[in-house]
């Protein structure tokens, strides 16, 4: 069950100022922030903006310090062209997916770009406290993300947090507190709605109705007003920095507490920050310098995008005729409550358990009771160190040291209960806790030569890095048959028996790469430019004969605007045109897949009936295996046009070659893992722009920015020339997506249907060229399926392509307004073009209960051409089999934020030592704009890329 919540935060009551005691202005912030806004931060370096040439979307602090998101990833969701930002669950503290320029691989890793901050790469930016982001660029094409080369194919992202500043110490401080509440509910049958549809299906299939008095049920259960709650949103952040013309500083605290609105009191996220940046000019050719983050996280989760079990799955599936709670004996059967361990609530009333749906549906609240004091948590320790020396006027050499160390794991307790026939542990209780380390560190040396002789300027680097990753190692530990009944009093601190003890550990194994890497940067009269850029890297995953990898890149520009024969004029101000191409690598797959080694567990018996363990190949090895390769173009042109608007274009084409991916192989190989191979080709291609305008007059300014970009993915190639490979299943269904060359991937696959049988005649009428029927066990109020092949019979082969899972377009809008003290923003984003499964009913219980759309059904001739009849035993596989009666446009337009602030005047703020004091309130997630019935239609979903 694809499901994300949307999290619609009503108002969010904020405080926000900054203690300035240095007695900076407002005036010399602002031009100092000017200045910082004509610099891109690239890999490795800076560039001005006017010069850039590669595709590099850059977002600064002042865009996303008033954003309450609490993860760092989500500020840059819409605001930039090309990337998508998708919050995978409404739980709090869940990962967003983030793509740019579209899936890159579907073989070797995630799509998840290159994280870089501060020259640090990591996994993810989790940890990471919003407020300490000074600026976030994306390096979207292949010319600009090379200089990273191996892992670089999917995007790079580079994360730049605030130094010190020169100045005597400056204090600042942002909070806010909101709450949440959903944005929308299914409508779901009632009892008697629910009833009376059960008896129907019953009767269509030939057999008496079940329930004899459908009205006396009532409304019954709404099992989702027993999960959805008010969740709570708070963060505390203080920031002290200051400096002086040897030394600087930066220092933060930040502490991030959310509550989920599903089952609140066991949905939360919490999370402590500490960051320390500092910056050391020893002698004049010397600086050294240091960044260092440590962040605890601690959260306990409802799995809100599963369809099999969790409580947002049982609400939606469970039959309200079932109470929530009993007190009424001659409601229920007595004898499904006998079992001692079932669950209760304060009062000693047994919580209600279904008859009718059961499987790893569970009543939500007593599903509550058996998940108290469960937890993960996690600590990270970020960090790196580095040198500076500059020499005989134009090189500069630099040296960094950067490593990462991360502890995390979990802790769980399972009581005895009883929750339902299928969903019970009424053996013993347990106590399990999972405790995990991985240290990830690189060493990089550069050096640098940038010179300025008459109109020419040029830059070289060079650089050499060493990587070191997964160097983990983890254990497990599990007490059972504790004497006790509850968490609270759960402890390794029982003397049990070692029978009850379990306990295993496991290591890691370590990735070593090393790498080499330049790049030249020229300009003439800042009118012709030029960027060049190779990496060579080497990585441990791949055979001797394929250890290295080579990337190259160029890009060219040129600021036509600058030429002498451009006329001055008031349309086209500023004209810049650029393009370039790259190549990049990718290795993500775990060590050694090239090999094949001997591993346990092909047991035997000789002539004796003696069991010898025996050893066997673990696969087939393939020694030539090597990377997987993305090329890209980018073509663009930047506009500054009426002296007010910019315009960005950039148009992209980019394919990857020898996608890293198991492969099929038959059974009777006898191998039990599938080997690698580099097989599959894949093309991305789009058009991406991006419109600002920007106008001041005396009390009033006004600021508006808007980005869209489209995307058309295409799979080229497959292993051994085959057509197509499954991708995830629904339950009973079978595979509803797949990977096909020619279409893009993940495409939707299935049936298709033109209408439904009013009556038998047309069942009768509906035959092949022979006269057979096409639909023998087809029933009035059934669907008509297409003979989509022409065949003469229905089947697996009248199976087609039903749609995109990836939008076609995505866009967002920005809107800021200030007047005098008082400024307003929105802030908006959507996608189209592609659609979405809807599968929220479970198909292998058939009592679940449904949307209210099934009221609609075919109950007679005329009665409807959409909802087919209800049935159980589906003959003519109306809700059994994939296709487009499953399928809805994922169109939307959401108003993501509006928040309106007010900043206080400077001679009230000054008379506290204050220099800003702003109040704001904000709303999140106000409205939604979608012809979707589910509950999101900004959903990542599972993941999608098993192959069935």
């Amino acid at each position: 069950m694809n499901v994300r919540i949307s999290r619609n935060l009503g108002v969010i009551a904020v405080l926000y100022f900054t203690a300035n005691f240095s007695g900076q202005t407002k005036k010399d912030t602002l031009s100092k922030e000017n200045k910082i806004d004509e610099i891109v931060v690239i890999g490795y370096g800076t560039q001005k903006k006017s010069n850039v040439t590669g595709a590099i979307a850059s977002i600064k602090a002042s865009d996303i310090e008033n954003i309450p998101t609490g993860k760092p990833e989500q500020v840059l969701q819409g605001r930039a062209a090309g990337v998508s930002v998708v919050t995978n669950s409404g739980q709090p503290g869940a990962a967003a997916t983030v793509r740019v320029r579209g899936i890159t691989s579907f073989g070797a890793g995630s799509n998840s770009p290159l994280w870089v901050v501060d020259g640090i790469v990591v996994d993810n930016i989790g940890w990471l406290n919003q407020s300490d982001i000074e600026s976030i660029e994306v390096l979207k094409d292949g010319a600009s993300s090379a200089i990273y080369g191996v892992s670089a194919a999917k995007g790079v992202i580079l994360v730049t947090t605030k130094k010190g500043k020169k100045g005597k110490l400056v204090l600042s401080y942002n909070g806010f507190y909101g709450f949440s509440n959903a944005a929308k509910k299914l409508d779901l049958l009632d009892a008697t709605q629910y009833a009376n549809i059960i008896n129907e299906g019953f009767v269509n299939d030939g057999e008496a109705p079940r329930f004899a008095n459908p009205q006396g049920f009532g409304k019954g259960t709404n099992w989702q007003d027993t999960i959805f709650g008010t969740g709570e949103k708070s963060s505390h952040e203080v920031s002290i920095t200051g400096g002086n013309d040897k030394s600087s500083y930066y220092t933060s605290f930040g502490y991030f507490d959310q509550t989920g609105i599903v089952m609140t009191d066991i949905s939360y996220y919490k999370r402590i920050n500490a960051r320390f940046n500092s910056t050391h000019k020893v002698t004049d050719y010397l600086t050294l310098g240091q960044t260092f983050a440590y962040t605890h996280t601690k959260s306990q989760g409802v799995s809100a995008n599963e369809e099999y079990g969790g409580p947002l799955a049982s609400a939606v599936n469970l039959d309200p005729i079932t109470p929530e709670v009993v007190t009424d004996w001659s409601k229920v059967d007595p004898g499904g409550y006998t079992d001692p361990y079932i669950i209760r609530d304060p009062n000693g009333n047994p919580y209600g358990i279904s008859r009718y749906v059961n499987n790893e549906m569970t009543n939500p609240r007593a599903f509550r009771s058996i998940q108290q004091g469960n937890y993960s948590w996690s600590d990270d320790f970020v960090g790196n160190i580095f040198a500076e020396l500059k020499f005989l006027d134009h090189f500069t050499f630099k040296s960094s040291l950067n490593g990462k160390k991360s502890y995390w794991g979990s802790r769980n307790f399972t009581p005895k209960y009883y929750l339902s026939p299928n969903y019970r542990n009424t053996g013993f209780n347990s106590l399990n806790k999972v405790d995990e380390n991985k240290f990830e560190w690189s060493m990089e040396n550069t050096l640098t030569y940038q010179n300025k002789f008459g109109d020419h300027n040029l830059s070289i680097l060079i650089g050499q890095g060493v990587y070191r990753y997964n160097v983990s190692g983890g254990t497990s530990l599990t007490y059972s048959n504790l004497p006790i009944e509850n968490w609270q009093d759960a402890s390794f601190n029982f003397d049990i028996p070692q029978d009850d003890i379990t306990a295993k550990g496991w290591d890691g194994i370590q990735t070593r790469k090393a790498s080499y890497f330049g790049r030249i940067i020229y300009d003439y009269a800042d009118k012709y430019l030029f960027t060049g850029t190779i990496r060579r890297d080497g990585s441990s995953k791949f055979a001797t004969n394929h250890h290295w990898g080579t990337f190259p890149s160029m890009s060219l520009g040129w600021n036509v605007h600058k030429e002498d024969f451009w006329p001055e004029n008031k349309v086209i101000n500023n004209l810049k045109l650029r393009g370039g191409y790259g190549v990049l690598g990718n290795d993500e797959m775990e060590n050694f897949r090239f090999a094949s080694f001997m591993v346990s567990g092909s047991n035997y018996t000789n002539s004796g009936n003696n069991i010898i363990i025996g050893y066997a190949p673990s696969t087939l090895e393939n020694p030539n295996l090597k990377w997987e390769q993305t090329s890209q173009l980018n073509i663009a042109a930047d506009f500054k046009l009426f002296n007010h608007f910019t315009l960005t274009a950039d148009w992209y084409k980019k394919k990857t070659t020898d996608i890293l991916r198991q492969i099929s192989i038959p059974g009777y190989v006898g191998v039990p893992n599938l080997p690698w191979s580099n097989v599959g080709d894949m093309e991305n291609s789009g058009l991406e722009l991006e419109l600002g305008y920007k106008k001041s007059w005396k009390d009033f300014s006004i600021s508006v920015n808007g980005n869209f970009a489209t995307i058309k993915n295409k799979v080229l190639r497959l292993e051994n020339d085959i057509d197509y490979f499954n991708l995830a299943s629904f339950q009973t269904m079978g595979a509803v997506s797949r990977v096909a060359v020619g279409q893009p991937y993940g495409s939707f696959y299935g049936q298709t249907y033109s209408g439904i049988f009013q009556n038998q005649a047309q069942i009768d009428a509906y035959v092949n060229a022979s006269g057979g029927k096409l639909l023998p066990n087809a029933k009035p109020g059934d669907f008509i399926w297409q003979d989509n092949n022409g065949d003469g019979k229905i089947d697996e082969n009248d199976k087609v392509n039903l749609g995109n899972s990836i939008p076609k377009y995505t866009f967002g809008l920005t809107v800021n307004l200030n007047y005098k003290n008082f400024d307003f923003m929105v802030f908006a984003q959507g996608q189209a073009g592609n659609k979405i499964f809807q599968g929220l009913r479970r198909l292998d219980i058939l009592d679940a209960n449904y949307q209210t759309k099934i009221l609609d059904r075919w109950t007679g001739e005329g009665s409807t051409n959409t909802n087919p009849r209800v049935t159980r035993n589906d003959p003519n596989h109306n809700y059994s089999w994939m296709s487009n009666y499953y399928l809805q446009k994922g169109d939307y337009v959401r108003v993501k934020i509006v928040q309106l602030g007010y900043t206080l005047p400077q001679d009230v703020t000054s008379r506290f030592g204050m220099s800003k004091v702003r109040l704001y309130i904000t709303g999140e997630n106000l409205f939604t704009f979608t012809k979707y019935t589910g509950y999101d239609p900004e959903i990542a979903g599972r993941n999608n890329s098993e192959q069935d």
